[in-house]
């Protein structure tokens, strides 16, 4: 039966003292203190980088209202104050008021440096544009002026008198202000020669009925428009024939309220009230398509520059207010820098909150008027430093990765350690203290052999170790083993001596076995001695002390001896049979292999079918001889297979325990191992085979 020894852990293991765990210590408190730095890293430099943003924006706050107040000056940023509805942009357009009180639309570049310096045109997708402004002189009261461009191929003029106008480009103009609508078309009429670079004439405004013009049709006099076309093709590297060329026009309606309004016994209110309520559209056409070249309709056009474009300049945190002064003071529009989308991490936020920094105002304000013809307008910049926080926190929320894996790679290698190298270093010097206090507490022989170190075993150091303290160990349980056999061996060969006597007794009990022989009496006195030496000690215990004398055999000679004198040990029937070269040497001890295989003829004798012949064949196998003993009979049962070596192991039903102590087949395997061979059994089909291994000699 196997014995199961107890466990390590209940095994007497002595206290350590706080010396034993000074380098697990040292070790643990070195990846503490290694997180600890690398999260008071992290928070120092988050420190500093809150401290350096403070002083930064407080540095750049000024500029920001300095680039703020140069936008304002200018002809664009003053009409952004002029007109602060132009953000809301809608078509149809509303004109604006522009910086200046009127244009000289007249002069082609005086209206586009006039337009391009006020920021006024809407930006079509194509490249077209339009700028909608109001105007006023003292002489000509009111004006909606309209100044843009257009990309067309040769503009196509008409002739004087000329009523069908879908022949010819003409512009299409509608006006709709307080509840009145106003419609004009305007064809274009050249005042240059046809063969000139570029293309120069009129907009004849009509009041607009069709595409076809009464015969008394009168232009509309204070209706004034002007139209160019440059000699250059847009967007080509070289000018080739009836390639698109930018037209510019410039046109100044007649408006009879805005006019009027200036010539009235008081003092008009400039500009109108009313101004975002004038809607104008405008469509150019060109002959014989119904398709405008242009239409200020259009979708996704691109805005003037209005008061809330300055939110792209404010930073997080900031407001702008605009308000403008006079009697009642209004304020216009109030704009907030716009919040970064990204999310960042509450905890984050609250942690830079806390980190204290060198003393700084909580807000930060400046303000400046600015005049400009419509009246002063107060600027007022606010700033709140606790808003960067929250800036800062997004980028660090980005950069807590980071952290985090750092962090992570430490705990990773820390756990790593603790249980590939800390936690076997415990084990291993628990194990070292148990075998130290073991030995001191006289406790050697009883507790020894629970201690193991194999299982700690590797390839690393400190596997190395565990190995090498293991094969000391094994070897001290070795020679504690040797010890016990080596105090008991004097009277254990005895006992071999007379277990080894039995077998070649009872050859020659066959020999002398009739009554009338004289020395069949003295056999018996001998098998009967033998007996009592025998039965007062084990077999395990005389064989272990039983030393066998190796040297080369031919095995082929020795099988067939045996063989032939088997009936000599009373089993009849038995054949040699051989399939390897003569002179097949191996090494075993010529008796005790004597023994095993007489044992096992004698096993095979009583359990084959009477009349049956035991076979011995002998065959080589890579340098190892295989002998095979078959005989016919009934098969071993399963529990018995794996047993049937053991000691005590013998077929109870069939022979008395008086008669078969089971020790034959023991004694088998145990000479086979000290020969360095080994046997085996099978069941086969027709009976059973018993197989014996031996080294040859090479």
């Amino acid at each position: 039966m196997k014995v199961v020894l107890p466990a390590l852990v209940e095994l007497a293991v002595p206290r350590l003292g706080l010396a034993a765990f000074h380098n697990r210590l040292v070790l643990r408190a070195t990846f503490m203190l290694l997180m600890l730095a690398t999260l008071a890293l992290a928070i120092v430099l988050l420190h500093e980088e809150k401290q350096r943003s403070y002083q930064n924006y407080q540095s750049s706050f000024s500029k920001t209202q300095a680039e703020i107040m140069a936008k304002l000056r200018h002809p664009a940023g003053q009409l952004a104050l002029l007109n602060p509805s132009a953000g809301n942009f809608s078509t149809p357009l509303h004109p604006l008021m522009l910086p200046y009180g009127s244009l000289d639309f007249d002069d082609q570049y005086k209206a586009q440096q006039a337009v391009e310096m006020s920021g006024c045109s809407v930006v079509y997708p194509n490249g077209s544009s339009i700028c909608v402004a109001i105007g006023n002189n003292p002489y000509a009261g009111g004006f909606i002026y309209l100044v843009g461009s257009f990309p067309s191929t040769e503009l196509v003029s008409r002739k004087p008198g000329l009523l069908q106008l879908d022949a010819v480009h003409r512009a299409r103009v509608n006006l709709q202000m307080r509840g009145k609508q106003w419609l004009w078309i305007a064809p274009f009429e050249a005042q240059n020669a046809p063969e000139a670079a570029s293309q120069q004439g009129r907009l004849t405004g009509f009041v607009e009925t069709g595409e076809l013009l009464r015969s008394d049709a009168k232009p509309v006099r204070d209706f004034r428009g002007w139209l160019w076309q440059s000699p250059h093709c847009t967007g080509a590297v070289s000018d080739t024939p009836n390639c698109p060329r930018l037209a510019y026009f410039s046109i100044r309606l007649p408006v009879e309220p805005l006019r009027d309004a200036l010539f009235q016994g008081r003092r008009p209110v400039w500009p109108p009230a009313d101004l975002e309520n004038i809607h104008l559209s405008m469509q150019v056409l060109a002959p014989q398509n119904t398709q405008p070249l242009f239409d200020s309709n259009t979708q996704n056009a691109l805005p003037p520059f209005s008061l809330n474009d300055l939110q792209t300049i404010l930073q997080p945190g900031e407001t702008l207010s605009v308000r403008k002064l006079g009697q009642t003071s209004q304020a216009l529009l109030t704009i907030k820098g716009k919040q970064e989308d990204e999310t960042s991490s509450p905890w984050l936020t609250r942690l830079i909150h806390r980190l204290p920094i060198q003393a700084v105002p909580e807000k930060l304000e400046l303000h400046d008027i600015i005049t400009t013809a419509a009246g002063r307008y107060e600027m007022r910049l606010t700033g709140q430093l606790r808003s960067l926080d929250r800036g800062l926190s997004i980028a660090a929320t980005r950069t807590s990765w980071f952290v985090a894996a750092m962090l992570a790679a430490i705990v990773l290698a820390w756990l790593v350690i603790e249980f590939s190298f800390v936690r076997r270093v415990a084990v291993l010097t628990k194990r070292a203290a148990t075998v130290s206090h073991t030995m001191q507490e006289g406790q050697f022989e009883q507790q020894f052999k629970q201690l193991d170190f194999a299982d700690l075993r590797g390839h690393d150091e400190l596997g190395i170790l565990a190995g090498s303290l293991a094969d000391l160990l094994q070897r001290v349980k070795n020679d504690i083993q040797r010890e016990h056999i080596r105090t008991q061996q004097e009277r254990e060969m005895w006992h071999a001596v007379g277990h080894e006597i039995m077998s070649p007794l009872q050859s020659l009990m066959v020999l002398h076995g009739s009554s009338d022989d004289a020395s069949h009496r003295y056999v018996q006195r001998m098998q009967q001695a033998v007996r009592v030496l025998y039965g007062s000690a084990s077999p395990s215990e005389a064989l272990e002390a039983v030393t066998l004398q190796i040297d080369t055999l031919d095995i082929n000679q020795f099988l067939q001896n045996v063989a032939d004198n088997a009936h000599f040990a009373g089993v009849l029937n038995v054949q040699f049979q051989t399939d390897s070269l003569p002179n097949t040497q191996v090494h075993a001890d010529e008796f005790s292999l004597e023994d095993v295989i007489t044992h096992i003829l004698r096993n095979a004798d009583r359990h084959r079918i009477p009349g049956t012949v035991i076979h011995i064949n002998l065959s080589v196998i890579d340098n190892t001889a295989h002998i095979g003993i078959h005989n016919q009979g009934p098969p071993i049962s399963s529990a018995l297979l794996d047993k049937i070596f053991e000691y005590g192991i013998s077929d109870m039903e069939v022979f008395n325990s008086n008669e078969r102590r089971g020790q034959g087949l023991f004694v088998a395997r145990t000479y086979m191992a000290k020969m360095g061979g080994t046997i085996r059994v099978e069941n086969q089909n027709d009976g059973v085979s018993f197989v014996l291994t031996l080294q040859c000699v090479v």
